[in-house]
């Protein structure tokens, strides 16, 4: 029997149905408490090609309007059907960077995140199968009763709900969009549509719509040519888009005469043509837009001048041009760091751990010589003679049985030679199994991820802690709490540089987790009593997150069970992967001091990684 709840939902629905009519064709959902003219828009599309750059433009340009003191939102918004972006192969669709509310996103919310320095949320990012979703669970359920559900002006209505949804729930003075994608391809082409529909409706000077596109240079013809760029504008504005500014991507400064060409070809003033060519870094970028003159565009376009807090702009830009000028000065040091990928030929699979490394190099004056390997096509027994030349070794993440026995080869190297190690996720229970097998004697020793009738399963889903985490069948995703224990190496990193939580068995850390696979409690004791420190765990329950070699037995060996690297941004970076840089630094430098490394990150007790005799 239907409850008197559902019944009296369902005479609700029909009643709103018998009262409305269908003279107008306008369907303009608005959340409750919109101010129309109060939040504004930048839209940034790509022609020609995919890959072209828009989240880096996307969110080097917010970062401008950001330390202007505006308030942004961005948001990705995806053409594929997917939730989310989880099950994607990092193959196709590079790294799956995870929010702090669990969600698996696109790699560039992670961009976002790096160059705003600010955590983004679910909100903040959304595909076709959400919209689709969306829309017809609400047909399912009567919510438009009356009509004929459609493209438009249903599918395109929830989508522009959601950016006004967003623009509310984070207060944002302008809302920053990306269409994933490039303009022409079907998946995407509503979006489009939506925004189209969206800059009709919040009126002149509340939509910023920029094109990014790209300017070819063939070798056999030794220059740049425009016309892929013209046409793909081209097709932009038969979709009713007029671009009001162009990003130019190219390998080399796109010449005055191209871009003449497509300011002529697109109606957009010369002065709003920027040259996005290639260069050593991403965070170079902002500084040359706003040389440019870009942000003040946008402010003019959006009639924002008046909102810019001048005092909070020079503080921003201080603290920015430092970084910069340390990521372009000549280092003092090199080291050399193996990271054992098994997307090795991919670096988008990576970009979170690419960008840590980078963030480190800045502050600790060092050039960071990064080998990524393979460990697929390397036998255990050929590890030593692969990773005999490297200052440091990074462990990362990953799923599935292939390469694990390397990997569990190059962490016994590293603990056996004092190597500096980061284990992360994967890379943390490898260490769990190396030191089973190799020092307390658990010569089968194994995940049961690999291994289901391993006599050791020293690593395994455990169906209590399913329970506490209320997981089923799913990862444990997201930001949780760490509670890191006193006078170990996690708190030495963490203690005096990282934002922490006091608590009566030490302290609390947030950090971002992606995995299944846990330490069987059982096994804790044993691998302690044998030398491994726990040194970070779940708050409450047995759940174990830090793991580390005392430091009179190793000058560094960490790993942890979440993902460090994404959390780490320009200029605040990741204690771990801090810790890493500057211990490699003195593997590589035997008799260096701990301030001729970084007097800005003085790590005391990390002994001189020196190669044993």
């Amino acid at each position: 029997m239907p409850s008197k709840e559902n019944n009296d939902t369902t005479q609700e629905l029909l009643s709103k149905a018998g009262h409305q009519t269908q003279e107008s064709e306008f369907f303009n959902p608005i959340p409750e408490g919109y101010i129309k003219g109060r939040h504004k828009y930048v839209v940034v599309l790509g022609t020609v090609m995919s890959g072209l750059g828009k989240g880096i433009f996307s969110s080097s340009l917010a970062k401008l309007l950001k330390d202007k003191g505006l308030t942004i939102a961005p948001i990705k918004m995806e053409g594929y059907l997917n939730i989310d972006s989880g099950t994607l192969n990092p193959y196709r669709h590079g790294e799956v960077f995870v929010l702090d509310d669990g969600l698996e996103t696109d790699m560039d919310l992670g961009t976002y995140e790096r160059m705003l320095d600010q955590n983004l949320t679910r909100d903040n990012y959304t595909t076709s199968g959400q919209i689709y979703r969306t829309v017809l669970d609400r047909e399912r359920s009567g919510g438009y009763l009356g009509r004929d559900v459609q493209m438009i002006p249903h599918v395109t209505g929830e989508v522009k709900y959601r950016l006004r949804e967003l623009a509310l729930k984070q207060q944002a003075d302008v809302v920053f969009i990306e269409v994933g994608g490039t303009v022409g391809d079907y998946e995407n082409s509503f979006y489009i549509e939506a925004l189209r529909e969206l800059a009709f409706e919040e009126g002149e000077r509340s939509v910023a719509f920029v094109a990014l596109t790209y300017v070819i240079e063939p070798p056999a013809l030794g220059e740049q040519k425009s016309k892929p760029a013209q046409l793909g504008l081209k097709k932009l504005m038969e979709a009713g888009i007029q671009p009001d500014m162009i990003a130019v991507r190219a390998q080399s400064p796109v010449e005055a005469t191209a871009c003449q060409k497509i300011a002529m070809f697109s109606n957009v003033p010369i002065k709003r043509v920027f040259s996005m060519h290639d260069r050593s870094s991403i965070y170079t970028i902002p500084d040359s837009m706003r040389e440019g003159g870009l942000d003040r565009e946008v402010l003019s376009i959006l009639k924002l001048h008046d909102r810019v807090d001048a005092v909070h702009e020079d503080k921003s830009r201080v603290s920015w041009r430092q970084y910069v000028k340390m990521l372009t000065t000549k280092r003092k040091h090199k080291v050399k760091l193996g990271i054992t990928g098994k997307y090795a030929s991919l670096r988008d699979a990576y970009a979170s751990i690419d960008k840590a490394i980078e963030h480190c190099g800045t502050h600790l004056n060092v050039d960071i010589d990064v080998d990524w390997f393979d460990t697929t096509q390397i036998a255990p027994e050929q590890i030593p003679a692969a990773i005999d030349s490297f200052n440091a070794i990074v462990v990362p993440g990953g799923f599935g049985h292939r390469g694990t026995e390397s990997k569990i080869a190059c962490v016994k190297y590293c603990r056996e030679n004092k190597v500096p190690y980061l284990g992360i996720c994967l890379g943390f229970q490898m260490a769990v199994v190396e030191h089973a097998r190799n020092v307390c004697g658990m010569s089968s020793a194994a995940s049961t991820e690999f291994d289901q009738e391993s006599e050791f399963p020293v690593i395994d889903i455990l169906p209590e802690q399913k329970k506490i985490e209320g997981l089923g069948g799913n990862m444990r995703l997201g930001g949780k709490d760490v509670l890191i224990k006193e006078n170990t190496l996690a708190a030495k990193l963490y203690g005096d540089h990282y934002t922490h939580q006091p608590h009566a068995n030490g302290f609390t850390v947030r950090e971002r987790f992606r995995h299944r696979y846990e330490v069987d409690p059982n096994y804790i004791e044993k691998l302690e009593a044998k030398g491994l420190i726990f040194s970070g765990r779940h708050p409450e329950q047995p759940i174990m997150q830090f793991l580390e070699l005392p430091l009179d037995v190793h000058p560094y060996f960490i790993g942890a069970q979440f993902h460090p690297e994404l959390t780490s941004r320009p200029l605040n970076p990741q204690p771990m992967f801090m810790g890493l840089i500057a211990a490699a630094i003195k593997h590589a430098n035997p008799n260096l001091t701990t301030n001729e490394i970084s007097p800005r990150w003085l790590i005391e007790n990390i002994r001189t990684a020196g190669k044993p005799a």
